[in-house]
């Protein structure tokens, strides 16, 4: 069995069955075939791998739970280890609903229960297969994006700098968009910060370079694989590694503002940095680390705290504020948590900031 190929492609309609009643895979293929599906079909969990090794063009597996020797939540584990590309339905009886649950947490997309209703799987398969193509369709705008932005980004002169942030933008909006965990972080983020920054009485362009770098400070997270932003459980080291690089990669990305705009770099690289020096990418401490840079920490910190994220559901509002001010001296500016809950005295101020329109982007 080949051990690694190359991620496979979610765009075509090709699906395989996996199930060890030749009863039941028949009754499938029938199924999607009237839909103008491509079906292929293996008896067990080994042979479906293999399938799925051979076939770059497959979009969809569809897999019953309980099969002699290894059963399908160890394909499912697999394939969403080595191919996330591919989705995963599961097939399950009345009595496994609860583990057809917990396949759901592990990365399925959704299950088709036994005894089979037709209209039933046809409607789950063809939802299944457009949220792949939408996903596809998304990675392969970034990857074009990432590339020509990369290239571009020494051409590119001042006079540009108003097409290419509004490039950036649409980038960190595609990001968001795919994911209803992060949908909306960096604009909250910015709002947060800019209400903050303004109590700490900074107006004028660096109120500007602020709301900018607050909107911008997870660019970098373009590079990222969804394998590893979605991922429900905890990150291995090379995973959190890979997550640490968006700093420094959104920095990269960015360049080209470099002299126009060094506070929204400084936000995109340092917003994890920590004032004992425990943060990423440089290890920078206290004063080492710009104000505006420390604003746009708290703000993310409290946002990412009162959020829903793949490994865990949103905490209250007290319980992050109770945390911002736990860490303060260590990994928070004190003042700033004090002007950010002074900006914020009611939960409802956290639902209702206007939205800060841009004076300059040059």
């Amino acid at each position: 069995m080949t051990l690694s190929t190359p991620p496979v492609a979610a765009d075509g309609r090709r699906i395989l069955i996996v199930d060890d009643d030749d009863g039941i895979r028949r009754v499938l293929r029938r199924i999607l075939e009237q839909r103008g599906y491509q079906v292929l079909d293996a008896n067990g969990a080994e042979a479906a791998l293999d399938q799925v090794v051979r076939d770059p063009d497959l979009a969809l597996v569809i897999s019953d739970i309980h099969m002699p020797g290894i059963d399908g939540i160890w394909l499912l584990g697999e394939l969403r280890r080595r191919y996330p590309d591919v989705g995963v339905l599961m097939l399950t009886g009345d009595a496994d609903l609860d583990t057809a649950v917990q396949c759901l947490k592990i990365g399925a997309l959704d299950y088709l229960s036994k005894p089979m209703i037709v209209a039933e799987v046809q409607a789950r398969v063809d939802k299944a297969i457009e949220k792949l193509q939408m996903t596809f369709e998304i990675r392969r705008f970034q990857e074009r994006y990432q590339a020509d932005l990369e290239e571009r980004v020494g051409e590119l002169s001042r006079k540009n700098q108003e097409m290419f942030l509004a490039q950036v933008q649409m980038a960190v909006q595609m990001l968001e968009a795919k994911d209803t965990y992060t949908r909306g972080h960096s604009s909250r983020v910015a709002r947060y910060a800019v209400s903050t920054a303004r109590h700490l009485g900074l107006d004028g362009r660096e109120l500007e370079e602020i709301r900018l770098g607050g909107e911008l400070h997870d660019i970098g997270k373009i590079g990222t694989r969804d394998a590893v932003l979605n991922k429900p459980g905890a990150l291995t080291p090379e995973e959190f590694g890979e997550i640490q690089r968006h700093t420094v990669d959104g920095e990269r990305m960015l360049g080209v503002l470099r002299a126009d705009h060094p506070l929204v770099l400084q936000i995109v690289r340092w917003h994890h940095e920590r004032l004992d020096g425990s943060g990423f990418p440089d290890g920078l401490d206290a004063d080492r680390i710009p104000l505006p840079v420390r604003i746009v920490s708290v703000a993310d910190a409290f946002d990412a705290m009162t959020s829903n994220r793949a490994y865990r559901t949103k905490e209250p509002i007290a319980w992050a504020i109770d945390e911002l001010q736990r860490h303060c001296g260590s990994h928070f500016d004190e003042n700033v948590v004090h002007a950010f809950l002074e900006a914020h005295p009611s939960p409802r101020h956290f639902h209702s900031l206007p939205i800060v329109k841009a004076t300059t982007t040059t």
